[in-house]
């Protein structure tokens, strides 16, 4: 890490030295062609500036279809449910905890940091933190106001940072806009980045013979509902909808990973239907209500609905339901399995929080 850190001092010295005749000759080179465009050599642009938003339209915004257009059919789909599978892996970790306490007087340690009063964030995290009190694991929280300044969040993670009883530090995503998220989740120590976002553990995610420190969450759980549904992933087609780079980007490198054929599905592409269509594995994560119909999957598929997104309903202890992606009643008739909304994949991302985290502590007290 010592060397890491200096190797990237040395190249943030270099850039800051941009206008000065002292720069290297290589940088100088590399400066005009960033800015200068008219001695471009190469047709490819920056790439962030190929970035746009992936806007879906879904076909319908029927959330409560009618008898009539569900079919006559009756479920064949088996329902992987992920809240007892998480429930599972959280009695495995909380027997791991007992057994450090016992052996070392140590214990895992969750920081977390929850920017403004959304209901789901504020949701999301209190489902956290009740987790870790049933794994055993320490937890702390650091609840900044909606308009609080960027330096107030980072001056907490260096807190956090610096504190050996915190071995995995988590930010509750999305923040507010005025906050720069990118620079945000740099901050947060690698050997803490327990939600597997920091560029050093996507990267050796993406790549063949490498090892991340932690894979994110939420990828990892999809892929343990996958393995403990008995679903073969090598060798078969797997579709993952949304590329986002909290779950579509990895999950996708993770499919690959396991030896599946991967492909992507964004706003862009062309006949999206068809292409899913096609796949033995579907995993969905774009937030876009009943976005997948019956057509767009293959009688058989396996489906993991990674979207959420939230309904109005005055009957339910909230004042809303949530709903995925995926339009259950018209899947559940043409598919093998899927997971439900809820009730699939936000356990499992818990569970799979409080997994890295145990594993960051493992690390931290070099404990076996």
């Amino acid at each position: 890490m010592t060397m890491m850190k200096r190797i990237t001092r040395s190249m943030t010295v270099i850039w800051k030295k941009g206008s000065k005749k002292s720069m290297p000759p290589t940088c100088r080179a590399l400066s005009t062609l960033k800015y200068n465009h008219c001695y471009q050599i190469l047709k490819s642009p920056p790439l962030l500036s190929l970035d746009l938003p992936d806007i879906w339209t879904p076909d319908s915004l029927d959330y409560d279809l009618p008898p009539s257009k569900k079919g006559s059919n009756e479920q064949t789909a088996a329902v992987i449910d992920g809240k007892s599978i998480s429930e599972e892996i959280i009695l495995g970790i909380a027997s791991e905890v007992s057994r450090m306490k016992e052996a070392i007087s140590k214990v895992p340690g969750l920081a977390v940091i929850l920017v403004g009063q959304r209901r789901d964030s504020q949701t999301y995290v209190r489902n956290k933190i009740k987790a870790c009190e049933e794994a055993g694991i320490k937890s702390l929280m650091t609840e900044l106001p909606e308009d609080c300044k960027e330096e107030e969040i980072l001056s907490a993670l260096s807190s956090f940072n610096e504190d050996p009883s915190i071995h995995g530090i988590l930010v509750q995503l999305p923040l507010p806009k005025h906050l720069d998220e990118e620079k945000i989740l740099n901050q947060v120590s690698v050997e803490k980045d327990v939600d597997g976002f920091n560029p050093l553990n996507m990267g050796n995610l993406a790549m063949r013979g490498r090892e991340p420190l932690f894979i994110p969450c939420t990828p990892k759980g999809c892929i343990e509902l996958l393995l403990r549904s008995g679903v073969e992933i090598m060798g078969k087609k797997a579709v993952v909808i949304g590329r986002s780079n909290i779950t579509g980007l990895p999950i996708s490198l993770l499919l690959q990973r396991h030896h599946a054929t991967v492909s992507i599905l964004h706003a862009m592409s062309k006949n999206p239907d068809k292409i899913s269509s096609q796949a033995d594995i579907v995993v969905t994560a774009v937030g876009v209500p009943n976005l997948v119909r019956r057509h767009w999957l293959k009688p058989g598929a396996v489906v993991i609905d990674v979207g959420t997104y939230p309904v109005e309903d005055p009957n339910s202890e909230f004042g809303y339901r949530l709903i995925g992606d995926v339009c259950y009643e018209e899947a559940v008739e043409v598919v093998s399995a899927i997971t439900p909304v809820p009730g699939g994949v936000g356990p499992m991302t818990i569970a799979m929080l409080l997994s890295n985290t145990l594993d960051s502590a493992k690390l931290a007290y070099d404990f076996t």
